[in-house]
């Protein structure tokens, strides 16, 4: 069995063939990919609104979680696996912006720092993002 169908046994998640495309597509690329990117990659082989279907079951299930990007779209990511489930995400970490390429990455192991609310505040959800040059663009550029 290969790791898209291990994650959706793993979550609890029919093994369907737009599932599997989508979760190999999220797994293949190093960064957030949007709906219109999930589109391009997979062709014409899944409506919009099937692949839609997909990301929301993900999300919901706690497999993927939602990035909105410096442009407001609204990207997605894989959660990492132990931390997420159906009753809580656990994706307080930062997103980086690369103002380069456009993408949109995951930084799980960057620390970040403790958030003191003052009473009667309570935080759902976090955003912490920045925004600059990634890896592979720096690289490019020294090149």
């Amino acid at each position: 069995m290969d790791k898209a169908q291990q994650l959706l046994l793993d979550y609890n998640l029919r093994k369907t063939g737009c599932r599997l495309e989508v979760l190999h597509q999220l797994m293949c690329n190093g960064f957030a990919l949007s709906h219109a990117d999930l589109e391009r990659l997979i062709g014409d082989s899944y409506d919009r609104v099937t692949i839609y279907r997909t990301l929301y079951s993900f999300e919901k299930n706690g497999l993927i979680h939602s990035i909105k990007d410096v442009s407001g779209a609204i990207k997605f990511a894989l959660c990492k696996h132990d931390a997420c489930s159906q009753q809580k995400h656990q994706d307080n970490h930062i997103h980086f912006n690369c103002s380069s390429c456009g993408q949109t990455f995951c930084l799980n192991d960057v620390n970040i720092p403790l958030l003191a609310l003052p009473q009667g505040y309570i935080a759902d959800r976090l955003h912490f993002s920045a925004e600059g040059i990634c890896k592979g663009c720096s690289q490019e550029v020294n090149v």
